[in-house]
């Protein structure tokens, strides 16, 4: 379930590719000359790693985000998000052949001198922290769900494994810390493999259990046999809405821009494929855009389908009261929870890097600045997670800002400052239309995210 891509992005130099004009059919070069190395990474393997990159902890809030737009709405702006998300892949992917540059940061450099480095890295970094408190969150409001559900439904009243707060601190200074103080997590990457996996199943729940789950929603049942006999809601509630506009609405396209980002790890997922060609990752970028938008789509529509108006901002969150026992619920929140556990360092490990590089710039390792950086990141990302009261400001925020850059505004600047292409070309047109974009989305929905929290204090 990794946000911010491969952990070992690392791993790779500079790759020099191409032509001076981005040839579609040069392969990728190493310091200038084709490269004699073992085989590469097959095109299967990369829209898998691309995949794994994509899906993350936005999968549960999609539904909501479905229910704030309306089915048509959501899929109009799922499309179009996923479709520019593409289109910027390709971008920078034309700049990577042009510069044979395989670091976001370093084409922001390139862009636009020190300060695009800069922006990119704080980018990077908030982005990062963000993700990082997002599946936090979801350990702190799923994690005593998943204890009492294994439990006897005669333990009840107000146990510590019930306070979800108290429980993510114990599992943040017992997990989470000792494995994010490693220099090097390479070894987690291969744990992040199965989360793919995870989500498959989490969408596979999500459409069984749209039957087992009657509409009118029951209010107050203790046993889901005699859901259908007591029900406070109108039939009305179980009919979906093809378009809706509130200010709910302004969560959506930040959440999807949260759900698609995967920028970070395109460039080294590019050098790493086998017979590398901008065409040929092209391919492998919208086949796993393509297979990620309809996962997506099919557990948020289920989700949407399953709960109407009343989808909880973390989907896993609305089955409690309907199916508190149900195995396959059970399952699918153990396998999100372990998933989640084990992505945090992979995701924390490249926002240590850019807090050292922005702060220390390229001093050799020191453990006294990576265990303070450590510490610092880690207990920033956990105060939010303890505080934020609700996921969907993760994704607002986050989303509507560093998501928004990392995914729109970015790769147009720095095709228009880097690229030798005319004002007028196809892609030139193309990158001003990214910015627009961006800056308006993230304008609009931030602006409406602190209008909503000026409003409800």
């Amino acid at each position: 379930m990794s946000v911010s891509g491969n952990p070992n992005t690392d791993l790779y130099s500079e790759c020099a590719a191409g032509d001076a004009e981005g040839n579609e059919t040069t392969p990728l070069l190493i310091n200038g000359s084709v490269p004699t190395r073992a085989k590469g990474a097959s095109f299967a393997s990369s829209v898998f790693n691309l995949m794994n990159a994509i899906m993350g902890s936005g999968i549960l809030g999609l539904a909501y985000a479905m229910a704030s737009t309306g089915i048509i709405g959501f899929c109009i702006l799922l499309i179009i998000v996923s479709s520019l998300a593409a289109y910027s892949i390709h971008l920078l992917l034309k700049l990577c052949d042009q510069t044979g540059i395989n670091s976001y940061e370093d084409l922001g450099g390139k862009a636009l001198q020190k300060p695009g480095k800069v922006l990119v890295g704080i980018a990077i970094l908030i982005q990062n922290i963000g993700a990082m408190s997002s599946y936090l969150f979801i350990l702190k409001s799923e994690l005593p769900a998943a204890i009492s559900s294994f439990l006897s439904p005669d333990s009840t009243g107000n146990a510590w494994y019930e306070d979800g707060r108290l429980l993510l601190i114990l599992i943040t200074l017992c997990v989470v810390l000792p494995l994010s103080m490693l220099p090097k997590i390479g070894f987690l990457g291969y744990t992040s493999s199965v989360a793919f996996f995870f989500m498959l199943y989490f969408a596979i729940v999500v459409v069984v259990k749209k039957w087992s789950i009657p509409c009118p929603l029951p209010h107050n049942i203790t046993t889901l046999s005699a859901s259908f006999q007591i029900s406070n809601s109108s039939d009305s509630e179980c009919t979906p809405k093809l378009f809706v506009i509130s200010s709910k609405s302004a969560y959506a396209i930040p959440t999807m821009a949260f759900s698609f980002l995967c920028h970070t790890a395109i460039l080294p997922i590019y050098c790493e494929l086998d017979r590398p060609t901008k065409k040929r990752m092209q391919n492998v970028t919208n086949v796993s855009i393509s297979l990620s938008l309809l996962l997506y789509l099919i557990s948020a529509m289920f989700g949407y389908l399953t709960f109407y108006a009343h989808v909880n901002s973390e989907l896993l969150l609305g089955y409690d009261m309907y199916l508190p026992r149900d195995i396959m619920v059970m399952t699918v929140r153990l396998a999100i929870l372990v998933s989640v556990l084990l992505t945090v360092p992979l995701i924390h490990f490249p926002a240590r890097k850019a807090a050292i590089l922005l702060l220390c710039g390229g001093r050799p390792f020191s453990w006294l600045i990576h265990i303070t950086a450590t510490l610092t990141i880690l207990g920033v990302v956990l105060l939010m997670a303890i505080f934020v009261p609700d996921i969907r400001n993760v994704f607002g925020v986050v989303g509507s800002t560093t998501s928004s850059c990392l995914l729109f505004v970015f790769p147009g600047i720095f095709y228009l400052k880097i690229s030798s292409q005319p004002l007028r070309s196809f892609d030139s047109v193309g990158a001003v239309v990214l910015v627009v974009f961006g800056v308006i989305m993230g304008l609009v929905s931030f602006s409406v995210i602190v209008i909503t929290w000026v409003q409800s204090v």
